[in-house]
């Protein structure tokens, strides 16, 4: 008679495995449900027009359900926006770029490419967070600290276990009975889910017949499993496994021919010394949220040292500006004198000499306007690297004009010395990583700690197995072993403790007494940082009083510099003069105005010195870190120092087309 045996891919079975299958699945999606309401994932592309920075939230991953293979599916994240934002073209009419402050404070904070490299720590760090809600170890980014002592094993090891349950037992041997048992950890945060199907088909020669009652014996065997496990955040885990087990035979003395064993287990594990609690499993979630500040502040700084190159780079160009207007005047004066004095020689007023004198001072002065403009130019090209992201043919013949004016000094730009170390106690992005990076220290002590006791944990298991199959006198198959399974008729109950201990623990203790070192030094680095923070304040606090006793210094030499000049010159009208005392007046007039730009110049950057120390630059200026990080200025600059006007017209067409050099 032709044995029966109902397959393993038959509608019951199908039935009996989605029934084990429904409180692992519904652990799997409540693993999930938190992350649902989150941004499922980074856009697929970015238009033109789009914002240039990160828009997504990357800490968290796509729903499982109903989507099921969107966890599987690489998220597309957008490739950088290499081309420069549209407010820079706009800013550009009749070949020039008239920038006030705030255009270029909007410009830098859309296209500096610092900026731009920056922002993608914070990116890092989201993607950390949801690394380590895996129970993984995370990747880290520049800036932000990870103690080794976090890592038990190798660098880059996680909360992961592989424990298991699985296998049929002793069901369908020919003996049987218990023995020892131990259940160790399994799984990781991320639950785990594994199915397997086999085949194997076996001819062996035998050197008996008393078991098999032939020589030579034929067996075919089909095998199916699947297991799940997971890991919480406490430590404790447990692993869910159900297999199944088809052979036929050629053998003669079997029970059941074909015959099917399955076997229903699940254990779990709960440590009570190392790797208990929350904070031995969750130490990498831990550390990765406070980096997610890390980043923040990372980037904050990036930005501060960003817009401080800018705002210098801007008056440094508009002191060169002015001194291309001075050059222009001096030059002017100079070549009027050379008239006049050319007049005089012709009639025999003045001497040859004095004409020499007059064409000398030309000259020397077409020399210092020849430099001013170069320096005019170099100083573009500077510009206008920090406020683009490529090279653009318009940008390249456009021609800068600054039209905010060097800073005059008042009273209200010195700040009160105790408010300006406070402030900068509590902005300066240097001190706010120091206090994350302690933190996360912190973790690593208590963690070397946790990691000091030896490894105690209380393990249990149940397991149910069944054998079904034809005979003489019975037909059964796949669907009556796993009934036997699901209905305990063949249970197995375990539990039991297990303890592992080194004798000496010299590892464990070279971690704890390193982590604790390592703190100690980062205290003392933290206030090596804040006293040089401090430092800083009172260096910057002075520079803008020196800077305002240059700046009426110059004012009061270049006034002096010009009513000596004009006394010479009416001396010279008068006969009682000569071109070379008028020359070296006229020269000492450009020394003193070039002094007094120069003055000018420094105290504008010592007012972004001081803002750069107290660490409220970007406050100061109403610049918003979220348009920084997004690329695209929703909130237009306000600086300091808007108010000012220029005392002085743009220069003229032959200076300004020096300054249109590309970059």
């Amino acid at each position: 008679m032709k044995a029966r045996y109902p397959n393993l891919s038959s509608p019951i079975l199908a039935r009996v495995c989605l029934l084990a299958l429904a409180p692992c699945a519904t652990g799997l999606f409540a693993q999930d449900a938190s992350k649902s309401g989150g941004a499922g994932g980074a856009p697929s592309g970015v238009p033109s027009g789009a914002p240039q920075g990160f828009v997504a939230d990357y800490s968290q991953a796509p729903p499982i359900f109903p989507g099921f293979w969107q966890p599987y599916k690489q998220l597309r994240v957008p490739l950088p926006v290499l081309e420069n934002s549209p407010r820079l073209g706009s800013l550009i009419h009749d070949g020039k770029l008239e920038l006030s402050l705030a255009d270029a404070m909007a410009l830098t904070l859309e296209n500096n490419l610092d900026i731009v490299i920056g922002r993608y720590v914070v990116p890092f760090s989201q993607t950390d967070t949801l690394r380590t809600k895996s129970g993984q170890a995370a990747r880290g980014f520049t800036g932000a600290l990870f103690p080794s002592e976090l890592n038990s094993g190798a660098i880059g090891a996680g909360v992961t276990n592989s424990g298991s349950t699985g296998g049929t037992g002793n069901a369908g041997g020919i003996t049987g009975g218990g023995g020892a048992v131990s259940i160790g950890p399994a799984g990781a945060f991320d639950p785990s889910v594994s199915f397997g199907f086999s085949f194997d088909r076996v001819t062996s020669p035998l050197n008996s017949v008393v078991v098999s009652g032939i020589p030579t014996t034929t067996s075919d065997a089909t095998s199916l499993s699947f297991s799940y496990a997971q890991m919480f955040t406490d430590g404790a885990s447990y692993s869910v496994s159900l297999s199944a087990l088809r052979q036929s035979t050629t053998q003669e003395n079997t029970l059941f021919n074909p015959d099917v064993t399955s076997r229903l287990s699940i254990g779990f594990n709960q440590p009570l010394l190392a790797g208990f609690g929350k904070l031995a499993n969750e130490r990498f979630m831990l550390v990765a949220r406070n980096n997610v500040g890390t980043a923040q502040e990372v980037f904050r700084l990036q930005v501060i040292t960003s817009v401080t190159q800018l705002e210098n780079a801007y008056w440094d160009f508009a002191a060169f500006q002015e001194n291309v207007r001075v050059a222009q005047q001096s030059l002017a004066a100079a070549q009027e004198l050379l008239n006049e004095t050319r007049k005089q020689e012709q009639i025999g007023t003045m001497s040859r000499l004095d004409l020499v004198t007059a064409e000398s001072q030309v000259a020397s002065s077409q020399r210092d306007l020849i430099v001013a403009q170069t320096n005019l130019q170099q100083q573009a090209t500077t510009l206008k690297q920090l406020i683009s992201k490529t090279g653009d043919p318009a940008l390249d013949r456009a021609t800068i004009v600054v039209t905010d004016a060097l800073p005059e000094p008042r009273e209200s730009d010195l700040p009160d010395l105790s408010e300006a170390l406070d402030t900068a106690r509590k902005n300066r992005s240097e001190l706010r990583e120091a206090a994350n990076n302690l933190a996360n220290q912190q973790i690593a002590i208590q963690y070397a700690r946790n990691n000091q006791l030896p490894s105690l944990a209380v393990f249990g298991l149940y397991a149910s197995s069944g054998l079904q199959g034809n005979n003489v006198l019975t037909t059964g198959g796949a669907a009556g072993s796993l009934a036997e399974s699901f209905g305990a008729a063949y249970p197995e109950t375990a539990y039991g403790v297990s303890l592992s201990a080194p004798i000496r623990n010299r590892s464990a203790q070279a971690d704890s007494i390193r982590s604790q070192l390592e703190r100690n030094q980062m205290m003392i680095q933290t206030q090596s940082t804040r006293n040089q923070i401090e430092l800083q304040v009172r260096q910057a606090r002075i520079g803008i009083i020196q800077g305002k006793s240059q700046v009426a210094a110059a004012h009061e030499a270049t006034r002096l510099a010009q009513l000596t000049l004009d006394a010479e010159r009416k001396k010279l009208d008068s006969g009682l003069s000569t071109s070379y005392n008028v020359v070296l007046r006229e020269r000492d007039l450009v020394t003193a105005q070039y002094a007094e730009v120069q003055a000018l110049d420094a105290y504008a950057k010592a007012l972004v010195a001081i803002g750069q120390a107290t660490g409220d630059l970007l406050e100061r200026n109403g610049i918003q870190v979220g348009d920084a990080l997004t690329g695209t200025v929703s909130t237009p600059p306000v600086p300091y120092r808007s108010d000012a006007t220029p005392p002085h017209p743009a220069p003229t067409k032959s200076v300004a087309a020096g300054a249109g050099s590309a970059k």
